[in-house]
């Protein structure tokens, strides 16, 4: 009984913290493409969260990785655009997983408080009966009043398994959702920030050409 109360209230303190955590990525994430596609240059937004105190998070992480390695090729003077571009691309891929996994965590102990919650309450209500009925024979007359209480408290157990685990069946679902709406945003972000940096590569290295010719 001990072991479902104590999985419950952490159950319950992860979907508030993860609540609260996806919902301020998704406004962030919001928040950042429309001063990304706002016509702002991109080396004075990637100044501008660099300098701010604190790591970067979200798309902002995701840009500053690709931002930064495209930078570096760039001032290196190495490679073709492709080859430029496959580089910034495995780095935001880097990023792209770091963040997702900030996001993710918490939902795996949801789940498996929503798989194994009734088992263990079922588990109790089993035992609970079976003390029940062991007690009920070691009297000579049994009433219903005797075992009653017995198994009135097993069947609690049942209860409890399942009132850990249904909100976090529900939480995980909701939150699951939340995270591949996420990733999806991120993944598409990441695409296209890449084309923009492709085209910037691609004039680069024409402009290298011309003049060499």
């Amino acid at each position: 009984m001990l072991t479902l109360v104590g999985m419950s209230v952490a159950s319950w303190a992860i979907i508030f913290q993860r609540r609260s955590i996806l919902a301020q990525s998704l406004a962030d994430a919001k928040k950042f493409e429309q001063k990304f596609w706002s016509g702002m240059d991109l080396g004075k937004l990637y100044n501008e969260i660099t300098a701010r105190a604190g790591s970067s998070s979200g798309l902002e992480a995701l840009f500053v990785s690709g931002f930064k390695e495209f930078a570096r090729h760039k001032k290196q003077n190495t490679g073709s655009a492709s080859m430029i571009i496959e580089g910034t691309h495995r780095s935001m891929r880097v990023a792209l997983s770091r963040e997702v996994e900030k996001v993710e965590s918490g939902l795996s102990f949801l789940a498996t408080v929503g798989s194994i919650s009734p088992y263990i309450g079922l588990f109790g209500t089993v035992w609970g009966i079976m003390n029940a009925f062991i007690a009920l024979g070691e009297v000579k007359q049994a009433t219903l009043q005797m075992v009653a209480p017995g198994i009135a408290e097993a069947l609690i157990a049942t209860a409890m398994g399942l009132f850990a685990a249904i909100p976090a069946v529900m939480a995980y679902n909701r939150f699951a959702k939340n995270v591949e709406k996420l990733e999806s945003n991120y993944i598409n972000f990441m695409e296209e920030f890449a084309n923009i940096l492709h085209r910037q590569a691609a004039s680069l290295t024409e402009a290298k050409q011309n003049v060499s010719a």
